[in-house]
């Protein structure tokens, strides 16, 4: 038996049609956010729920790892497909974020620095977000303009504002469940237990994360900050061992933080069991495509924020209806921005053509696998580096083009953690080996080549050997092609790349204000910004208006009474006012 639950057998085939059902030959509609290709009809489409946590490695037992016990994901990976290839395109949450919304890789879109509202006395320059293409949507736009009831739970950081037209509900009360009865959705939870900061001292879980536990009810409040340590719940002893790598020491500081980083995995897999309790007591599991995975790689020293695997793989387990490939392991590389057009794929919708990444489920699935993911790393915080990265299923190449600057950036939130401030006691005493020195050489090797499957800690460099000169230059041109196909131009100073993604202005560009007129009786909008979202609230005579924005298609009537607000955003553009008819 399923361990969430069966239903009946009417259900299991409405779901069965929405995933194969490749659509209905629906003309799609010219006005608004035209989604070019067939659709398949709104009552077939599946629901989607991603469950997302931070800052995490395949630190669990369906990726081979069994220092703790994770019964809710490792029966989801049961009952799923494992993907053991999956990797952010940064080592760091907010520029992945951008590329998981958009289907954009971040260094193409002035995405990748971390971060871009932050920081300003370091780089001298004004807050800014990133400003893509003007086609460019969040993918949670694009399924709301088509019926799905959209919800982020809560932490956003995509490296812009997001329009009011992204999301029905955004927030830590978002849910499911206070969606219209009957209404697909798209829904993503945020896991953020395993969070860096959640190795700091004092230690303790947030008690915001008891939301989870709440399933989505607003009368719930909650303490802030974090519990105590003895409060915390505990998952494994404290004596347990653990398999350290080789880049950090074998110390009690060490062992220590590793004992909090799988203390944090344990308590995130016990919010998802809740999570997934909720969907299927809702009736709901047989009729949704549940993903889980992390923001981007581990959470420790000589991972976060670095492009070696480290910080770039991280697990993603896929759950189809009906038990659809349950136990198979696919070994495909899979990118970051391969999610968004998946989705896309998955309930009914061609992928716009504009998106970087490739469907890898669906109809609209690439006929052909990916042969390579692509990573960058710019500024953390304070400061700025310029990497480029590309791997095959074996080999990783690395372009540093600061090689006369350390991989080790002395970033104040990181040395916040334990093992970070054990790393620098212990090189002062000089007591760090050879390859634990490795993260604080000097100066950087130009180019790096590494072997992933015999080095999967990318400590030996093997650019200079001529037995791989072969494989490093059909990497290099790949990286090159790359680079010119995204437009990036890595090492471009900071203030360079504003001054473009700003056209030249000194201030954020400011969306125009959008325009009302009536066409047979009929409200139709509009704004002077090329790439502008447009969404509407009609607020009912002698009501309040709803919270969320509706993401404007065609023409409307307004009923009889009622008023009507109108904004207008571009990413990256400040959002224009709010305006009503005259």
């Amino acid at each position: 038996m399923k361990i969430f639950g069966m239903l009946s057998q009417t259900k299991k085939t409405l779901v069965l049609l929405s995933l194969f059902i490749s659509g209905c030959n629906m003309e799609a509609k010219k006005e608004g956010i035209p989604l070019a290709g067939e659709v398949t009809p709104l009552v077939q489409r599946p629901n989607i729920l991603w469950l997302v946590t931070e800052d995490m490695g395949p630190y669990i037992p369906p990726f081979g790892d069994s220092t703790i016990v994770t019964p809710n994901l490792s029966r989801l990976a049961g009952e799923g497909v494992v993907y053991p290839h999956f990797f952010s395109t940064s080592g760091v949450c907010a520029p992945s974020r951008a590329a998981i919304a958009t289907g954009m890789y971040p260094s193409g879109i002035g995405a990748n620095h971390m971060r871009t509202t932050s920081y300003t006395e370091v780089t001298g320059l004004p807050k800014y977000g990133a400003v893509p293409p003007p086609e460019v949507r969040m993918v949670s736009e694009l399924l709301r303009a088509e019926g799905y009831y959209c919800t982020n739970n809560y932490k956003t950081d995509y490296q812009f504002k997001a329009p009011m037209t992204a999301w029905d509900d955004n927030g830590p009360y978002a849910h499911w469940r206070n969606r219209e009865a009957g209404k697909p959705f798209f829904s993503v939870m945020n896991f953020t237990e395993t969070h860096e900061s959640g190795l700091f001292e004092p230690y303790g879980h947030r008690y915001v994360e008891q939301r989870h536990y709440q399933s989505g009810n607003r009368d719930f409040k909650w303490k802030s900050d974090r519990m105590p340590e003895d409060g915390t719940p505990k998952h494994l002893p404290k004596d347990a061992t653990f398999n350290i790598p080789p880049y950090l020491p074998d110390t009690e500081v060490v062992r220590r933080d590793m004992w909090k980083m799988y203390n944090n995995i344990a308590e995130m897999d016990r919010q998802v069991g809740a999570v997934l309790k909720q969907l299927e007591e809702d009736g709901l599991l047989e009729s949704t495509i549940i993903f889980f995975y992390g923001d981007h790689g581990g959470p420790l020293p000589r991972q976060k924020r670095l492009i070696y695997d480290s910080g770039l793989n991280t697990p993603l387990i896929v759950r189809f209806p009906q038990g659809k490939d349950a136990g198979k392991r696919d070994p495909r590389l899979l990118s970051f921005v391969d999610l968004a057009p998946t989705i896309l794929s998955l309930t009914g919708f061609t992928p716009p053509k504009y998106m970087q990444g490739q469907a890898f489920l669906g109809p609209h699935a690439a006929q052909e696998s990916r042969k390579y993911i692509h990573a960058a790393a710019d500024r953390f915080d304070g400061f700025t580096d310029a990497i480029r990265a590309v791997r095959d299923q074996r080999f990783k190449y690395i372009r540093n083009y600061r090689p006369d600057q350390g991989y080790y950036l002395p970033i104040e939130y990181r040395e916040r953690i334990p093992t970070m401030q054990e790393l620098l006691r212990l090189r002062s005493e000089g007591k760090l080996n050879k390859v634990q020195m490795q993260w604080f050489r000097d100066k950087k090797d130009p180019v790096e080549l590494f072997d992933c499957v015999a080095d999967p800690h990318e400590l030996n460099n093997l650019a200079g050997r001529p037995e791989h000169a072969q494989k490093l230059r059909e990497l290099e041109n790949e990286l090159d092609r790359w680079l010119a196909a995204i437009g990036d131009r890595p090492n471009l100073p900071e203030g360079d790349l504003l001054n473009d993604l700003w056209g030249g202005a000194t201030t954020q560009p400011v969306t125009k204000n959008p325009t009302i007129s009536l066409s047979n009786g009929s409200v139709v909008l509009a704004c002077a910004t090329p790439g502008a979202s447009i969404g509407y609230r009609i607020i009912p005579a002698n009501g309040t208006a709803p919270e969320a924005w509706t993401v404007y298609r065609s023409a409307f009537e307004l009923p009889e009474g009622a008023r009507l607000e109108v904004q207008a955003h571009r990413i990256g553009f400040v959002a224009s006012e709010v305006v009503s008819p005259q």
